[in-house]
């Protein structure tokens, strides 16, 4: 019904957005990234940009909204899974960026995704085994992915195209340079494979 809704930000919590569009202001259900991300624009009540997702029950309707597409369409991913609806979609993004959490239903991190409010192991692993191939081949995220790897500086690591690609990942997902390097220290990343090695490293950082 509603691709975005762009205008002034009147009202901002932690949970919602008020937008006010032609007059009429839009309540949407945010994530605690889209919150932080347009956190500053809240206090002189600048113009923000929010991708929407309707969502109607049988007794109830209500507007989402996200700061980019990319996360609008981990969300609607999400909501195709079996037992996850709106609200534990939600709490996952609250909980990971979208490249994070593609990254943790690719290299099947169950225990990083049960971390999400509400989101036991069970439902980690429904979520990696319905997800794993369409996240693995690049859906639904592959402007994110191909932009941040065409923006990283060249890689500096020492070794072989296990750790290159490792380290590429591990930028993608916004980690500092800083922060790939002390986690990939210590890894004997000369036995393990790229996804084990990503494994290992994001055990670190988490």
């Amino acid at each position: 019904m509603f691709h975005y809704i762009s205008g002034p930000l009147t009202v901002l919590m932690p949970t919602a957005a008020v937008v006010d569009a032609g007059g009429v202001g839009f309540k949407l259900t945010v994530s605690s990234n889209t919150y932080e991300r347009i956190s500053p624009a809240a206090a002189g009540k600048e113009r923000v940009k929010l991708y929407t997702h309707l969502a109607i029950r049988e007794d109830d309707m209500e507007l989402f909204g996200f700061y980019d597409e990319s996360e609008l369409e981990t969300f609607r991913l999400l909501i195709t899974v079996s037992g996850v609806g709106p609200k534990a979609a939600m709490a996952i993004l609250s909980a990971f960026t979208p490249e994070k959490f593609a990254l943790a239903v690719c290299t099947e991190d169950k225990k990083t995704i049960a971390r999400a409010n509400g989101i036991g192991p069970k439902t980690a692993a429904r979520i990696i085994l319905e997800l794993h191939d369409k996240m693995a081949a690049g859906a639904p995220l592959p402007s994110a992915f191909e932009g941040a790897v065409a923006a990283m500086p060249t890689p500096q690591i020492s070794g072989g195209n296990n750790i290159t690609e490792a380290q590429e990942a591990l930028l993608v997902l916004g980690y500092s340079r800083t922060e790939v390097l002390r986690a990939l220290s210590g890894i004997d990343t000369a036995t393990l494979d790229t996804e084990n090695i990503i494994r290992a490293a994001l055990k670190k950082l988490m």
